[in-house]
């Protein structure tokens, strides 16, 4: 790939990108200035092209033997290939036959960036995050098909539009009738959705009296656990009921005793499947499992400053910062260090857990995220 200026300058592969990314998104390209990260982008570029294909084959190019410049057309000059053609025949895409699953995600990613903005911040918000997600949904169910999952039409329906989790092959399996859901179960879920409720409509306007930050994460407390604890856990059950295998994403976050377990098992599982199936393990065989981990939790601090800091117009790097810090604290917990002192296991590592995740929470949902778009939306919904 070239980015070719008026002035003719010409940029190529991981470059290309952050040079585009100070046009469309300057917080991405505020973040490539971070010491560090343009060589891991450089890697993971050259990574891709070393290993792309072509779908169909509709995009071969026949070039001379030993080939290593290629013209640019209407650049009156030549520069280096990305790859370069060792013989003549080689196949060179942006997409392989497998790649273009990701085309959702990335165009449904760019659209929703580029014309959120003339939206109110919260709305971007949801539209930012509804983008991406329909992207990895799609993105799942292609894989499961392409391993040979099968399931019925209406069950492939249920998965895209009916269900909020990203495991398809587990959704399209058959599971144990003796496994339903016991009514205790349902009257839990119920039971969160009730108290997320009143946090939501009775204690937020008594929050915001006292302070609107206070109010705003009164609010976007009571939502998480009205929805995310309670409705979705609903859900589930309802799923289950009907014979799917379709786990809850939160499984008690709050009986954490590691913060492996935490981000691991226990909280928003669903993005916990994603990373792992698409980042963490192609990363670990081509880095080492610390390296994957450390760029696992990069990669979702900056997919939270694209949904939070980016509508909010503010607070950028911060949600990156805070996802680092887990990562960091994830690594810890495997160190000689850790096991002696015991703050991978038990009360100790319980509270080691709660400080690392709860203290630095003001770094992921920072004041301009509660004021510009948390405050809005408690408005939208009379919940102020």
């Amino acid at each position: 790939m070239r980015v070719i200026t008026p002035r003719g300058e010409i940029f190529g592969g991981a470059d290309a990108l952050a040079h585009l990314s100070k046009a469309i998104c300057k917080p991405l390209y505020w973040l490539t200035l971070i010491p560090g990260v343009m060589p891991l982008l450089r890697r993971a570029y050259r990574h891709v092209a070393r290993n792309r294909g072509c779908a169909g084959n509709t995009c071969k190019i026949l070039a001379p033997e030993k080939q290593t410049h290629a013209t640019l057309p209407n650049a009156g000059t030549t520069s280096p290939s990305p790859i370069g053609w060792e013989r003549a025949g080689v196949r060179v895409g942006l997409v392989g036959k497998n790649d273009t699953d990701w085309l959702p995600l990335l165009l449904l990613g760019i659209a929703a960036a580029a014309f959120g903005r003339q939206l109110p911040p919260w709305l971007y918000m949801w539209v930012l995050a509804f983008a991406l997600f329909v992207g990895c949904k799609w993105l799942c169910f292609r894989r499961a098909l392409a391993r040979g999952h099968r399931a019925s039409l209406s069950r492939k329906l249920g998965f895209m539009f009916g269900w909020i989790g990203m495991e398809a092959g587990e959704f399209f399996a058959e599971v144990n009738p003796a496994n339903k859901p016991q009514a205790h179960e349902f009257a839990f879920a119920t039971l969160k959705v009730f108290f997320g409720a009143i946090l939501f409509w009775i204690a937020t306007p008594r929050a915001l009296a006292i302070h609107p930050l206070l109010g705003g994460w009164t609010g976007m407390i009571g939502l998480i656990l009205m929805l995310h604890f309670g409705i979705f856990h609903l859900l589930s059950l309802a799923w289950r009921t009907a014979g799917v295998n379709a786990p809850p994403l939160m499984r008690a976050p709050l009986l954490s005793r590691s913060l492996g377990e935490f981000w691991g098992k226990r909280w928003n599982t669903a993005f916990h499947r994603l990373a792992a199936t698409f980042l963490f393990r192609p990363m670990n065989r081509q880095f080492g499992a610390r390296t994957a981990t450390a760029l696992v939790f990069l990669a979702s601090g900056l997919v939270h400053d694209l949904v939070i800091s980016v509508p909010a117009r503010g607070g950028y790097g911060l949600p990156t910062l805070y996802f680092l810090l887990q990562g960091a604290g994830v690594l810890f917990e495997h160190t000689r260090l850790a096991h002696r002192i015991g703050i991978n296991n038990g009360f100790r590592g319980w509270s080691f857990t709660l400080l690392v995740t709860a203290g630095p929470a003001f770094w992921l949902f920072h004041p301009p995220f509660i004021h510009h778009v948390i405050l809005p939306f408690l408005k939208c919904l009379g919940a102020t």
